[in-house]
Order: structure tokens, then sequence, then C-alpha cells
């Protein structure tokens, strides 16, 4: 399972160009600068993780660290039990042999 939530910043370009003509800035001016940081802060932010990102991925680690913890158990069980039955096989084998006439 895979999450993925892109973030978005609100930037309010009728604010910030109210507050740079306060300060001074022509109205052509303080739109286009506006508009640059709008561009800029939208392309940016695409790839910033939120907190519920965060925890959304540490969930689904843990998810998958206990699969493979029980994946991981299931392997040596059956390791274990492959090597018992080797060995009484091969035990069986080693005793006909020598319990066959030569």
């Amino acid at each position: 399972m895979m999450l993925h939530i892109m973030s978005t910043i609100t930037f309010d370009t009728l604010k910030f160009v109210e507050r740079l003509e306060k300060a001074g800035i022509p109205r052509d001016h303080a739109k286009a600068e506006a508009e640059a940081l709008a561009d800029v802060l939208s392309t940016g932010t695409q790839e910033l993780s939120t907190k519920g990102d965060i925890s959304a991925l540490r969930s689904e680690m843990r998810e998958m660290e206990l699969r493979i913890n029980g994946e991981t158990k299931l392997i040596r069980w059956m390791v274990g039990l492959s090597l018992a039955l080797s060995s009484g096989i091969l035990a069986l084998l080693v005793k006909l042999f020598f319990s066959l006439p030569h």
C-alpha cells in the first residue's frame, strides 16, 4: 500500500500585491512579483511531505516490519523442518546401506 499526499501552500496574491503597493511598489510590478512567487510556491511545494504523510509512512513501515518478521519466522521454521527431515532421511539411508548384505 502506497500513500502519497501532495501538500500545497495557500498564497493570497491580492494581499501580497496590496502589501507591496503600501510599501511603494507600483501595481504592475507588485502583480508581476505576486505571480512569480505564486508560480515558485506552487511548483516548489509539490514534493514536500506533511506530518500526515510522515505518520502514514511510519504506519506503513510498521505493518511491513510485522509482515517481514512473520515471514522470517515462517522461513526459519521451514528451514528447521527441512533440516530435520533431511537428517532423518539421511540416517535411514545410512542404516539401510549398512544393513544390506554386501
